[in-house]
This record gives C-alpha cells, structure tokens and sequence, in this order.
C-alpha cells in the first residue's frame, strides 16, 4: 500500500483507535483516515459510510486504489444505519456539527451494540456531543483540543462506563464543564484558551449588533450576552493564571 498524509485532525484521531479493531468511519470525507488505518495497520477492517453520491464515489476510489477491499466496506446511507450491531468494535464521525454528531447517535442506538469506542470530532456544539454521551451512558474517557490552520478542533473520545464520572471533584458545576470540556479543563492547554478568546469576540460583536435595535426584547439580550461575556472573562482569566498542564 502507499502512503497516506494526513492533517493534524486526523492523525489525533487516528491515534485514538486502538490498532486491530474493526472501525467505522462514518461521514468517511474522501476516505483519508480510513486509508491511513488501513496503511498504517491500525484497523483491521474498516466501513466507510456516505449519504451523498459524490463523496461515496471518492471514498471508493480511494479505497480501489489501495487495493484494500479485503480489508474494507464502502457503503452509502444515511449515519449509523450503513452498520449492523455487533459488526464494528469503534466508531469515528468528524467534521460535523455537534447537533448532527448527537442526532447520529441517536437515530442509530441499536447499531451501537458490541461498540466499545466512540471518537468524535464535531465542528462547533461539544456541549450538545457531550451532553449526549452524558444522558446515554457513555463515559468521556479522554479529550483533545488543536489548532490547524486557523481553525480549532476538538476530539472527544468515549466509552461504556459511568457518565458522570468525569465531571465529579473538579471545580466548575456540570453545566460548565460540558461547555468547557472536563479533561480539557483540567490539562488547560493553550488552544482552549484560544478558544474562549475567539467566543469572546463572538459575544462582542453580537453585543454590539443587539445594541442597536430598538426593540424592547433586545433589552433581555443584552443582558444575557453581558451574562455571557462576564463568564467567559472569568474563564479566560482562569486559563492564563492556571499553570498548563499537558493536553489530554
């Protein structure tokens, strides 16, 4: 087989799936971290599901032209339901919003028996990812947080266990730490600061949108936003005073 680069993204992801699994890349995006398991003999079997035409054609010519079809299954439809239960050990979704990541999962509950890993990567709304896995039984076991080319990703990994255990003993209430990551806010890496700055801004300018409406409900949203803006400082405030640890 050749060689496959992968991003950043990708490689952090790559290396959360335990090598000799059977690994379901679903929303497979041209197939690249499904070839690179193969290449690098991570998985042991991959399926690879896509809804739309294009990307499912890409994803077997990807697959074609490493001469991999022992080793894996292109199929098209629509989430989980490419898989049967009991038929892959991990399951990755990346480069979604959070929002669909969650309805994912949802609509594809019963395709998660014999599942003992998820790793997903959603694009924006971790808390409604995190939120999911807390109200579904599946422990947050380890996070991560990365910045390429401008942009700022988080990886959430997941396995069966106790839910809440990851948000008991730290020092902001759950409703926080499903918006700021518990892992994450534990190691305090730089790119989560980076993070906040950035929601900050959003808020900001958001802020100053509301401010010139004349409307009397814009009253309530200002101060919700100024609500907003003053937690984040804080957390900002936070992030810098409090040593960094290692990224988890």
């Amino acid at each position: 087989m050749t060689s496959i680069l992968v991003s950043k993204r990708l490689q952090q992801i790559a290396d959360y799936c335990p090598v000799g699994m059977r690994v379901a890349d679903i929303g497979s995006d041209h197939a690249l971290l499904s070839a690179y398991l193969l290449v690098q003999n991570i998985a042991s079997f991959v399926v690879l599901g896509e809804l739309n035409e294009g990307p499912y054609q890409a994803a077997r010519n990807q697959i074609n032209a490493l001469q991999a079809g022992e080793r894996a299954s292109v199929r098209k439809g629509d989430g989980l339901a490419v898989l049967a239960p009991n038929e892959v050990d991990v399951i990755c979704i990346a480069g979604m919003g959070g929002q669909l990541i969650a309805a994912i999962l949802e609509a594809g509950k019963d395709k998660l028996a014999g599942v003992t890993r998820l790793v997903l990567q959603p694009n924006v709304g971790e808390e409604i990812v995190r939120r999911w896995l807390l109200q579904n039984n599946w422990q947050l076991v380890a996070e991560s947080i990365l910045e390429e080319e401008g942009v700022i990703y988080e990886i959430l990994v997941a396995e069966q266990g106790d839910p809440q255990l990851p948000y008991i003993g730290k020092d902001r209430p759950l409703e926080e730490l499903l918006r700021l990551g518990p892992y994450l806010w534990q190691s305090k890496p730089a790119a989560l600061a980076k993070k906040w700055e950035r929601e900050k801004a959003k808020a900001e300018y958001i802020y100053q949108q509301v401010s010139q409406s004349k409307r009397a409900a814009a009253q309530d949203r200002l101060h919700e936003i100024k609500r907003e803006i003053e937690w984040i400082n804080e957390v900002i405030r936070c992030l810098r005073t409090d040593k960094p640890s290692f990224n988890t």
